[in-house]
């Protein structure tokens, strides 16, 4: 039976760090905490991955893209290393062999979920790239990529920090990279991951930590 964790994408779903259930991969020193999942070992996914330092992974093709974020550590495969704060994209079609140096490494990472057409390859250093203001004081955001709906971005929140009351037209995914991000339905801190169906409200805010996320939007119409 095809594996199916969080598959409802009409259902607003919280994970924090506390409820983290790590699974092995078929690699040995690679550990998975699903998210969201439809398929066994090639699926459409959302999960965080940790490699144990000089780990690997078999190479694989990616037949329906991958977006990755190294949350720690230094990911590497045969094309260049990834340190902390990298956002990568391997569209449909590319192929890797990921083998993880001293450091290890923990990513978030997105597979099966590129449009055909959504064919440009990134790779972009966050912690080096500029910040553009946001729509409220105390926000400033770095978008990473947009394709036809969807649209990815990082957001730093400075403490104590409104913003409004807004709707999500095709959803919303948080995941917590820095910080607290809260709304009027809880706190979530720092490894917290938020997916928000199509046409769900909130209102954010942070407290005196402030917060840094990764927001994709537009994408759970599909």
């Amino acid at each position: 039976m095809t594996t199916r964790i969080n598959a409802n994408f009409e259902q607003r779903v919280v994970i924090r760090p506390d409820d983290y259930q790590w699974v092995k991969s078929p690699m040995p020193g690679v550990e998975r905490m699903m998210l969201d999942r439809i398929g066994d070992e090639v699926a459409r996914a959302t999960s965080i991955v940790r490699y144990a330092p000089f780990s690997e992974f078999s190479a694989h093709l990616h037949t329906g893209g991958e977006e990755f974020f190294v949350l720690d550590g230094v990911f590497a495969d045969e094309h260049q290393a990834y340190p902390q704060g990298s956002y990568v994209r391997n569209p449909i079609g590319t192929s890797h062999t990921p083998k993880i140096g001293k450091e290890g490494a923990v990513i978030f990472v997105k597979l099966h979920q590129f449009e055909q057409a959504d064919n440009v390859q990134k790779v972009i250093h966050t912690t080096t790239q500029p910040w553009r203001q946001g729509l409220v004081d105390g926000l400033r955001v770095m978008p990473l990529h947009e394709f036809e709906g969807e649209h990815v971005a990082l957001v730093k929140w400075a403490p104590n920090t409104q913003f409004n009351s807004h709707q999500h037209w095709g959803g919303e995914e948080i995941f917590v990279l820095e910080g607290t991000f809260h709304d009027e339905h809880g706190a979530y801190p720092k490894g917290s991951w938020l997916r928000s169906p199509h046409l769900s409200r909130h209102n954010p805010f942070t407290k005196e930590d402030g917060a840094l996320i990764y927001v994709k939007t537009g994408h759970l119409l599909r």
